[in-house]
């Protein structure tokens, strides 16, 4: 490898580690917002597994329910409920559903920066 080949892989390398880590501080950003629309301090989204623990509470309403994810296959499935659940949650419907499930860092950066409000863990009231 000469200097130049070098040279350039270290500009990527280095390019791409930047927008990574942009990419990191947004979606931590926006997770924060999610959770303090939940009316859950910010703070909380950053601290492993007491993020989840507090997220299936405001997505399920019982916050024990995050064991779950720590079975395999399971946390599969209750993965993707929970993924339905945030979207009721914020008002989203079934576009949103499928947007968080197939592109989640896309679609939680809008839940996070968007003008969505949080009605609870069991969605919107029907009267």
């Amino acid at each position: 490898m000469n200097d130049q080949t070098a040279a350039a892989l270290g500009g990527a390398t280095i390019a791409y580690i930047i927008c990574a880590v942009v990419v990191l501080v947004l979606l931590i950003v926006a997770n924060w917002k999610i959770f303090t629309k939940a009316g859950e301090k910010g703070w909380k989204s950053i601290i492993p597994f007491y993020n989840l623990y507090i997220f299936t509470k405001i997505v399920d309403g019982n916050g024990w329910k995050f064991l779950l994810l720590l079975i395999p296959i399971v946390d599969i499935v209750y993965g993707i409920m929970l993924d339905v659940r945030l979207a009721k949650a914020f008002g989203k419907g079934g576009g949103f559903i499928a947007g968080l499930i197939l592109l989640p860092n896309i679609f939680t950066l809008i839940l996070g920066f968007g003008s969505a409000e949080y009605l609870g863990p069991q969605g919107p009231k029907k009267d």
